[in-house]
């Protein structure tokens, strides 16, 4: 269903009502950004061109990025809060190409929970006033599993392939990727590896680049020896610090976690004092989102918390959440968001700027107001 005129002016005369300032970035809009930020998933999806000096550009792909730069290009110190609402362009398996956004970002906030429930707690009103007053909402932690992770010294590369199976929606199930990568330069390389083994990372990495320099190698299949030399090191650590079955049966436990958000609190602070793993700081940040959520009027008991679910996007670095409508059976979901502190000072921000945001498409609200 094409977003109508009205949908629109309905949704951004409530945010408004709420202090958030209409933002209206070009629809044109430079790929490397996205290309950097959003992984390479969105290069596949995105409408790209060049101009005249061979410069890539793109069809605005999502407001969030956009609105981000426009901030920064502001020069504005202070805490800001913006919505939109407009065309953005992604290829889409079974829909338009070109489809309605609209969202809301706000930048700079130190109360993070507060903003956090804040930013849910509109796009629950927001997908309601536009017919959806009962969805289905999913949230996970991005903060916690990292904790977990961090906590539990996983290496990178077997972390990278356990982030990459959550967020196929494997669940418990993705710590079957957690096994070392069967290589058949596994031997070949023996002697490299052994040699990197307690090196100092930086050190190591030096090493690694002078070896590939002396063998005359300056790039493979598009990737620098910088490139190369950090893959060296991912599995050089595997090799001397592999994830072992008690590791792997212990985020399998922590995956498998879900309920409503005050049941998965409970579950997860039990298994964080059955590892000796130090949660309080991510666990009390949870707990008093929960309790920002219920004085915003959500129904807390409708959430349902999952420690495996993951957003295909890789800037989250905080909490994360989705809506569905119950009646759309292909699982697509109609709104979704979350923080991704990071993001502004990747793009050039002057200072650390914590942030979080949300967006509806509004072509998959049934009950668009017409």
């Amino acid at each position: 269903m094409p977003a109508s005129r009205a949908s629109i002016e309905t949704v951004t005369a409530l945010l408004g009502r709420e202090g958030y300032a209409l933002a209206e970035p070009a629809i044109l809009q430079p790929a490397d950004v996205f290309l950097d930020l959003s992984g390479e998933d969105i290069r596949r999806r995105i409408f790209m061109t060049q101009d005249a000096e061979g410069k890539d550009w793109c069809l605005r792909p999502e407001y969030t990025i956009p609105v981000a730069l426009a901030h920064i290009a502001s020069g504005a110190t202070e805490p800001a809060a913006y919505c939109y609402c407009g065309p953005v362009f992604r290829m889409r398996a079974g829909e338009p190409g070109e489809f309605t956004q609209a969202g809301l970002e706000s930048f700079g906030r130190d109360d993070l929970s507060a903003c956090d429930a804040e930013i849910m707690a509109l796009t629950i009103e927001a997908a309601s006033v536009l017919g959806l007053p009962a969805p289905r909402i999913v949230m996970g932690d991005v903060a916690i599993l990292n904790a977990v992770l961090d906590g539990l010294n996983v290496p990178h590369g077997a972390r990278r392939r356990l982030m990459r199976a959550v967020v196929q929606g494997r669940g418990a199930d993705a710590v079957a990727a957690l096994a070392p990568v069967a290589s058949g330069g596994e031997a070949a390389h023996a002697g490299l590896l052994k040699a990197l083994e307690g090196q100092e990372p930086g050190a190591a990495k030096a090493f690694v680049e002078d070896v590939l320099s002396i063998a005359g190698i300056a790039a493979v299949g598009g990737r620098k020896p910088s490139d190369i030399a950090e893959r060296f090191l991912a599995r050089a650590a595997e090799r001397e610090n592999p994830v072992g079955a008690e590791t792997q049966t212990l985020l399998a436990e922590i995956l498998a976690v879900s309920g409503d958000p005050d049941t998965a609190s409970t579950a997860l602070r039990a298994l964080a004092e059955k590892a000796s793993l130090d949660l309080a700081r991510e666990l009390d940040a949870f707990d008093e989102r929960t309790g920002f959520l219920a004085v915003r009027g959500v129904d807390v008991g409708a959430i349902t918390f999952s420690a495996g679910f993951a957003r295909n996007l890789d800037y989250y670095t905080g909490f994360i959440f989705e809506l569905h409508d119950p009646v759309r059976g292909d699982g697509k979901p109609v709104a979704g968001g979350g923080r991704y502190d990071g993001v502004l000072g990747r793009l050039g921000a002057g200072q650390p700027t914590p942030a979080v945001g949300a967006s509806l498409w509004l072509d998959r609200l049934t009950g668009a107001v017409s």
